[in-house]
């Protein structure tokens, strides 16, 4: 499992509460869906590292 780095995030109370009802709606901890969100947010925008090995598959 990779080593997960902890962070400090200053976020407004409302968008906090949305992430939790939104966290408990898929049973996943606010954590685990902070995560979820910024993966899926780097898959769409190309800048994850599954992107890059997609796109060097494709370019062999």
């Amino acid at each position: 499992m990779a080593k997960k780095k902890a962070f400090v995030l200053r976020i407004n109370p409302e968008t906090l509460q949305a992430v939790e009802k939104w966290a408990a709606d898929e049973f996943r901890s606010i954590n685990g869906q902070l995560e979820w969100i910024i993966d899926k947010a780097l898959l769409s925008a190309g800048r994850s590292k599954e992107n890059v090995k997609s796109k060097n598959k494709q370019n062999e």
